[in-house]
């Protein structure tokens, strides 16, 4: 009598979430505590950090004076046009004027934290891809040293090539998701005033927390070659905890200054998420038939 083969699961179908709100904000303090205590692994982060302010300071000379110098012109026009209008309505809606103000400066706190929070964006991509030498062997001893054991893909004459293929489709499907999703919200913004613009700044602050899991967590879970969607459902499924690590990352990169020691701390974060929150609960593969 043969023994039945055991059904092949999708490992992914074994990642559960409901790992507690607070357990994923607390990963950067976490790692952070762990490099402290592990000084060999700063070797890892000190290059990273002198590439991070190189970087940091073209894009913030270059973006973030500019930038701050439109919304200036933007607010004043828009205070300009508000004013023309408040000034040919009748003498008792003159409360306006504080609405009005209040508004305006509202909407320059909002644009503002906008701008860093773009120029943070883009502080992880560039440097990213500068340090990546250095972060791809931060992760890899972070899960040695947390679970025994690296994941290692095959290599051979076309692994380097491959690896770069991958990257690149990583980066376009963010894109992709960023673009698709974004426009949606934007839409709901223009056509839905008001619960439209909740809609839309919850929804932005939603996709700007799960692309910076995208990019923190992508460490161990490239090593394995999941595909981009099951890497999402990896993200999705271990809400809250996903949630509460990507939305302390977004907010570590992008304050300025503070971001550029940030990213090597929130790589570092990342790959403990997924050792601790994520392999233990990836089905193992099926023994074989006997």
């Amino acid at each position: 009598m043969t023994q039945k083969q055991p059904r092949k699961t999708s490992p992914l179908k074994q990642v559960v979430g409901g790992f507690g709100l607070l357990a994923g904000a607390t990963y950067p303090l976490r790692s952070l505590a762990l490099l402290i205590g592990t000084p060999r692994l700063l070797n890892y982060v000190w290059i990273p950090i002198l590439l991070n302010i190189v970087t940091g300071i073209a894009l913030y000379t270059g973006l973030l004076f500019p930038g701050l110098e439109g919304i200036d012109e933007l607010v004043g026009a828009l205070s300009a046009w508000s004013d023309n209008l408040i000034a040919n309505l009748p003498t008792w809606l003159g409360f306006l004027t504080v609405i009005d103000l209040i508004l305006g400066w509202v909407l320059r706190v909002v644009l503002v934290i906008g701008l860093f929070v773009a120029i943070g964006f883009l502080l992880v991509q560039f440097g990213g891809i500068l340090g990546a030498p250095w972060y791809g062997q931060l992760s890899e001893q972070l899960e040695l040293l947390r679970t025994g054991e690296i994941a290692k893909v095959e290599g051979g004459p076309g692994a380097a090539l491959v690896d770069i293929w991958r990257a690149i489709l990583f980066e376009v499907k963010k894109l992709v998701l960023a673009l698709g999703v974004g426009w949606t919200l934007l839409l709901l913004n223009f056509f839905l005033p008001g619960i439209g613009t909740a809609i839309a700044s919850i929804g932005g602050i939603a996709l700007a927390a799960t692309t910076v899991c995208l990019d923190f967590l992508d460490g161990p879970l490239e090593r394995r070659r999941l595909r981009f969607r099951a890497k999402l459902r990896v993200i999705l499924r271990s809400l809250p905890a996903s949630a509460s690590f990507g939305l302390v990352c977004l907010t570590l990169v992008s304050v300025p200054i503070l971001n550029l020691l940030a990213i090597p701390i929130c790589v570092a974060s990342g790959t403990l998420f997924v050792c601790d929150r994520v392999l233990p609960h990836l089905s193992a593969p099926a023994p074989p038939a006997k």
